[in-house]
């Protein structure tokens, strides 16, 4: 099957989840919970091999994949408020996770090579990648090829060419199963491994009937663990500024908060309403996120204590640059930040890396200019939908990209966001995205001391200023040169030119004298 297109609420805003990263808790997390499926929850003893060149050798711990895969591994929800302990409940419940750190090759530097086992014996292989803002891909299954994203329901159908012709055993598979979205062989070794990709649940006389037949030695049944459920024929009407821009001439005018409601309305199979109300529920978590920070926060394993609530002595004390809505917007950044670096509950927009920036400057700019819950719940979709065309275009992986494709996205979507805060037309909206992800090429990611705190804080402040420059350029009129499809291209390219080292790896400022001395520290 093709590549489906990406989803708001599946690629760009979310998940709701605890922890400083996303590609590494996130996307850890639901590798480890689709290897528990597998495993029918009975996990016992579990090995996971790590590149040595890939960005997880150095950083699984520091950014915590140990902590999300445990969780994934137990059935967590990723908001669970034990997710941060989620290692020891593991040791606790008898369950041994191992990690090594090899050199085997992997091409992608999120790569994830596990073997796990169960009480009863039972052994399961995979190979995963964490791609990026929580999204994962499932590629090897006991050394078949496979691709397995978790937005459909699954069934891994081993079979025996030598019991039966495949063909036979196909027709057979596909009068007990009905209905299919897809339907993938992959051979090795004598064996064929059958993907069956569905829409409904398998019950346990479905499976039960699978076994039945003569060739099949093995089902394993996976389900769906991502927000927005995928269908193989799934068609939506543009997927890029220029396609957009086309099927307005065609269609007519549109805001873009309404392009975006339609973009994932037939991305989902369902209403427009129901999107705007999930986006709305998405807002209000937010913003009880940003009144979190606000309250205080504290955590152990943290560089950077409580700050947001300088801005308001600085207020006070009248000692700030004036500026009302972008020290609102400094302060909502901060808060949120805060939160993710003490494990509290944030979401991922379109990282975690990067939560601050896009939901600190639309809700602080439209707190300060008292604009409703709608109006904001409106700029925030409009801001998903430039975040799919990044998707499309790029990645939301700084392992593959650098920073820019995390900050400089995520101010990219804030600019577009307040453009439609601000009533401006969708021409405006994605001149405005352009401008602010043409500022941030280039950026790399370089955590000190292997912490998403510093330079993160300050990367998610200048991406909520610099979204504020460019909705104010765009609103105006100003002139953004390079169209948006082909500043998305740009900043891929750049980003993949960059050093490993600047990769979120160990590089730049994570190897200053400083970063090493508060790194020993921590540890």
């Amino acid at each position: 099957m093709n590549k489906l297109p990406s989803s708001i609420f599946n690629d760009v805003i979310g998940p709701v989840m605890r922890g400083p990263s996303s590609s590494h808790v996130a996307g850890a997390a639901r590798i480890g919970l689709l290897v528990r499926q597998s495993l029918y929850c009975k996990a016992r003893k579990i090995t996971v091999d790590l590149d040595i060149n890939g960005s997880l050798a150095e950083s699984y711990h520091g950014h915590g994949s140990d902590i999300g895969f445990a969780s994934g591994i137990l059935g967590l929800e990723l908001n669970d408020e034990t997710v941060p302990d989620a290692c020891a409940i593991a040791a606790r419940n008898g369950i041994d996770i191992e990690y090594r750190i090899l050199d085997y090759g992997a091409v992608h530097p999120g790569n994830y090579r596990i073997k796990a086992c169960a009480d009863d014996g039972l052994c399961m292989e995979w190979e995963a990648i964490s791609v990026g803002g929580g999204m994962i891909k499932m590629e090897k299954f006991n050394g078949f090829d496979v691709s397995i994203c978790g937005d459909f329901y699954e069934l891994l159908v081993t079979v025996g060419t030598a019991a039966a012709p495949l063909d036979d055993t196909l027709a057979r598979i596909k009068d007990v199963i009905a209905s299919y979205e897809d339907i993938t062989t992959c051979e090795r070794s004598g064996k064929v491994l059958i993907t069956i990709k569905r829409r409904c649940g398998t019950s346990e006389a479905l499976i039960a009937d699978l076994k039945k037949i003569p060739a099949v030695q093995g089902v394993t049944s996976l389900v769906p663990i991502l927000p927005t459920q995928s269908s193989a024929d799934c068609q939506v009407p543009f997927i890029n500024a220029g396609q957009l821009l086309a099927w307005m001439d065609k269609n007519g005018k549109k805001e873009f908060w309404e392009l975006a409601a339609l973009y994932e309305a037939q991305r989902g199979n369902t209403t427009q309403e129901d999107i705007l109300k999930k986006m709305s529920n998405l807002v209000d978590i937010m913003t009880k996120c940003i009144r979190d920070g606000l309250a205080g926060t504290s955590y152990s394993d943290r560089i950077l204590g409580p700050q947001a609530y300088k801005i308001d002595e600085g207020i006070k004390n009248n000692t700030l640059i004036p500026g009302s809505i972008l020290n609102r917007v400094i302060k909502y950044i901060t808060a949120i930040m805060e939160v993710k670096s003490s494990m509290g509950v944030i979401i991922a927009a379109p990282t975690a890396g990067s939560c601050g920036c896009l939901p600190g400057t639309i809700i602080g700019a439209g707190t300060e200019m008292e604009f409703s819950h709608e109006e904001i719940t409106r700029a925030m979709l409009a801001a998903g939908l430039i975040g799919v065309f990044i998707s499309e275009g790029a990645t939301f992986s700084a392992e593959v990209a650098g920073c820019q494709v995390e900050c400089g996205a995520g101010s990219s979507m804030a600019a577009a966001g307040l453009v439609q805060l601000f009533h401006g037309t969708a021409e405006q909206c994605i001149d405005a995205a352009s401008m602010a992800l043409q500022n941030i090429t280039g950026l790399a990611c370089d955590p000190v001391a292997n912490r998403v705190e510093v330079p993160c804080l300050g990367k998610n402040i200048m991406g909520g200023s610099n979204a504020v420059a460019c909705a104010t350029m765009a609103l105006a009129g100003y002139d953004k040169v390079i169209p948006l499809d082909e500043t998305i291209a740009a900043v891929y390219d750049i980003g993949t030119k960059l050093p490993l080292e600047l990769r979120c790896t160990f590089g730049g400022l994570g190897k200053t004298r400083t970063s090493m001395d508060i790194r020993k520290k921590l540890t």
